[in-house]
């Protein structure tokens, strides 16, 4: 099952792809930022905010991860409880 954290991470990874997919949103030239046509800033940008993104998403699976290994080794987590075995009639003298 995919925990909240697992689908903001899958999310975070992809904003990138589909802004940067999405050609038309930054195929001008307008507007320039010191001289820089908004094509070559913008695409600088998104180098810039990828990894962000990626650094986000990482960081959201770690801990994870770690939330799930912790759960599992606390006590009365969901592993199945030890069989009980009940003591032998003839006081284990058999």
């Amino acid at each position: 099952m995919a925990s909240a954290a697992r689908v903001l991470a899958g999310l975070c990874l992809l904003v990138p792809i589909v802004v940067m997919m999405w050609v038309p949103s930054y195929s001008k030239v307008t507007p320039k930022l010191g001289g820089m046509p908004f094509f070559y800033w913008y695409q600088l940008l998104w180098v810039l905010l990828s990894a962000l993104f990626t650094g986000t998403a990482y960081l959201l699976i770690r801990r994870d991860e770690a939330a799930r290994r912790a759960a599992a080794a606390a006590p009365g987590a969901d592993a199945p409880a030890a069989p009980v075995v009940p003591a032998p009639k003839d006081g284990g003298r058999s």
